[in-house]
């Protein structure tokens, strides 16, 4: 799914999104191509962009990898799953995950500090982990490393809407109002106060799930698309 889309293609669908009021240019799992993704905003930029540009990713990436990107993001969204290797290996195969994300977003958190427009935040960090039910010795630790080195210099999101894909050794069930009032209190024991979290959502429903196979893949009335990867723009 997807396809190849030149310099100057990738030009016009930012200025596009612009001209229609969108908020950002969010780029998302990206890292395999940094060094065009680079060169397309920045040539974006000399053509008018002005709107921040966040970089969505998994997390996992070198400094490497991020090392093009230090000029030309504003914001960053990286997700820290885990620190622990074997959940790693098991859920994600990459026992290194967790050395490698944690890694990556102190780099993130160096290149951009919290920087706000009246109550907009125009940039920063927002460090975002997904509370998998069964697992809450995972997201203690996620917790507890925020805490050490990310508190005070970017924002948390912690996520509840974990949905069963009904699919390998991932969990079958939802998060549940138990685990959901045990994370809330570790909110409270580490002191982490800057951020988001998600109300609990028992419903196992999907129907908020994209379907990318649709031009508008989100059926949201607040989705507006402005180009897909089959019909270019529209």
């Amino acid at each position: 799914m997807g396809r190849t889309v030149t310099e100057a293609e990738f030009v016009r669908i930012c200025l596009a999104l612009q001209e229609k009021n969108a908020e950002n240019i969010n780029i998302v799992t990206g890292s395999h191509a940094a060094p065009a993704l680079a060169a397309g905003i920045k040539a974006a930029r000399k053509q008018g962009l002005v709107i921040p540009v966040l970089w969505n990713s998994s997390g996992y990436e070198t400094l490497e990898t991020l090392s093009p990107l230090e000029d030309v993001i504003d914001g960053y969204l990286p997700d820290l799953k885990t620190l622990d290797s074997a959940l790693a290996e098991r859920f994600f195969k990459a026992a290194d995950y967790g050395e490698a994300a944690s890694m990556a977003i102190k780099k993130m958190l160096e290149f951009r500090d919290m920087r706000y427009e009246g109550a907009i935040l125009r940039s920063g960090v927002i460090v975002r982990h997904l509370v998998l039910p069964g697992r809450l010795d995972a997201t203690r630790d996620v917790l507890r490393w925020f805490a050490e080195n990310a508190m005070g210099k970017g924002l948390l999101s912690l996520m509840t809407q974990y949905t069963p894909v009904r699919s390998g050794d991932m969990p079958d069930r939802s998060v549940n109002e138990a685990e959901y009032e045990v994370v809330l209190n570790w909110l409270d024991e580490f002191g982490i106060d800057d951020g988001f979290y998600q109300e609990l959502t028992l419903s196992a429903d999907s129907e908020w799930l994209p379907d990318f196979k649709r031009v508008n893949s989100f059926s949201s009335e607040l989705s507006t698309p402005v180009w897909h990867w089959r019909a270019g723009f529209v």
